[in-house]
C-alpha cells in the first residue's frame, strides 16, 4: 500500500517537474536573440539547447507508460536545476529588457 502511494507521488512530481521544464523551454525560445545579449546573459541558442536538454531529461524521468521508466531521480534533478536557473535568473532579466525596450506606457 505504501509503495503504491509512493509511486503515485513520484509520478505526479515527475509530471509537474516536466511541465516546469517545458515552460522554461517555451520561454527560452519565445524571446528574441538580441534580448539575451541586452540582458547580459548567454545566447538564445545556448539557453534553447540547455532548456531543451532539461525537457528531454524531464521526459526520460517520467514513469514507464509515458517516459523512460524506472525512477531516474538524477535526470529529474539535473533537468529541474537547469530549468530553475533559467526561470529564476535569465527569464526575469529578459522580461525586464523587453519591458524597457517597449518604452514608457501611455495612459
Amino acid at each position: 500500500m505504501v509503495f503504491v502511494i509512493q509511486q503515485w507521488i513520484f509520478a505526479i512530481l515527475a509530471v509537474a517537474l516536466f511541465a516546469l521544464e517545458l515552460w522554461a523551454l517555451v520561454n527560452a525560445l519565445r524571446f528574441r536573440a538580441d534580448a539575451y545579449t541586452a540582458a547580459g546573459k548567454r545566447t538564445k541558442a545556448f539557453w534553447g539547447v540547455l532548456t531543451g536538454v532539461a525537457a528531454l531529461l524531464g521526459f526520460l524521468s517520467l514513469p514507464y507508460p509515458i517516459g523512460g521508466g524506472q525512477s531516474r531521480m538524477l535526470f529529474m534533478l539535473i533537468g529541474v536545476v537547469i530549468a530553475g536557473v533559467f526561470l529564476a535568473d535569465v527569464y526575469p532579466a529578459l522580461k525586464s529588457v523587453m519591458r524597457n525596450a517597449q518604452g514608457p506606457r501611455r495612459r
